[in-house]
């Protein structure tokens, strides 16, 4: 299985690195030129929106052009927006900016999903990171994840556990929790985080995972009862409040992150000048600390680093969809 799967890994993450050489020289060497659009493949108010505008904001002033925002929301975890880049010109002025919905989970749950990830972008670089919260409504009366399984194996079925869409980094979460833990709690689906809030906040459904960027303050109002931080490490925020692994979990190792990628095709050269570019955005202090206010981290890494962990995910989720027998609705 490990080897099937370090194999399949290594296949994916050939084609992640593929640029292409096939737009004129001259052209990579004038860019940008013009106006240069970022799909933000989820509805505004969301945490993948927040940050891209944010991130926007000192981008426009570093390549000399301003920088649109275009909200793609939709499709399996975030899809419709990923094929919107999919299509545009490989010229670098239409890139998606995106967690990991669009690039492999979505493409995961849903074969018939309309896109290879691998075959259709060139990655440009990992840009921050940020842990999922995992949370329970109030009324839950539990505390910790091991309450959370007593609960559900005492009462199948009556924990419903809301996601920001289905085949999104969270909706896969709670799939490889089941399977972990051997619990049948109900997934419910939202169209993106803010719909998804709300309706934990109005104890529509009990359990949520959430990154800290949008979560956080529903937990320090008390609305939210953080149970369990799905990262490496706890949170200086949450100081309180245990990893997966120290809750006896260590496989729902799951941050949210956000990436860029472009049409594959796109020069090389455009490609590094981006990369640089968000590499200098995000060096500001005053944009770390706006990040920071969030719970976000930056992690701004080259285009091939961000390459193999986009392989490593996708064969990982692939994984996990397949065990889990998910199907789509």
């Amino acid at each position: 299985m490990m080897v099937v799967r370090a194999l399949f890994a290594a296949s994916l993450c050939a084609g992640w690195a593929l640029h292409g050489i096939d737009l004129a020289h001259a052209q990579s060497q004038a860019y940008p030129n013009r106006p240069i659009k970022i799909v933000v493949p989820f509805p505004a108010g969301g945490p993948t929106d927040g940050m891209a505008r944010i991130i926007s904001d000192r981008l426009g002033t570093v390549l000399g052009q301003s920088i649109v925002i275009e909200n793609r929301g939709g499709g399996a975890g975030g899809s419709v927006g990923a094929k919107v880049v999919a299509s545009a010109e490989p010229d670098g002025y239409t890139i998606l900016l995106t967690p990991g919905g669009a690039l492999t989970t979505g493409p995961a749950v849903h074969p018939n999903i309309g896109y290879d990830p691998a075959k259709v972008f060139t990655p440009v670089g990992l840009i921050i990171e940020t842990p999922l919260i995992v949370s329970a409504h109030e009324d839950l009366p539990v505390k910790s994840l091991a309450e959370v399984v007593t609960y559900a194996k005492a009462n199948p079925g009556k924990i419903s556990w809301g996601s920001q869409g289905f085949g999104v980094a969270p909706h896969l979460l709670l799939e490889l929790f089941k399977l972990e833990a051997g619990i049948n709690v109900v997934h419910v689906p939202y169209r993106g985080t803010a719909p998804m809030l709300a309706a934990i906040v109005a104890g529509e459904v009990q359990m949520v995972a959430d990154p800290m960027t949008t979560s956080l303050p529903h937990v320090q109002s008390g609305k939210l009862r953080a149970l369990a931080i799905a990262g490496d490490e706890r949170s200086p925020k949450l100081p309180g409040v245990p990893t997966t692994k120290e809750a006896g979990y260590p496989k729902l190792n799951s941050p949210f992150w956000l990436g860029v990628v472009a049409p594959a095709g796109t020069p090389p050269a455009i490609i590094d000048k981006l990369n640089a570019a968000f590499r200098e955005s995000l060096a500001p202090a005053e944009t770390r600390t706006r990040l920071a206010t969030l719970g976000a981290e930056i992690k701004i890494g080259t285009p091939a680093e961000f390459g193999k962990m986009l392989a490593s995910e996708l064969a990982l989720w692939t994984g996990v969809v397949k065990a889990a027998n998910i199907k789509v609705e």
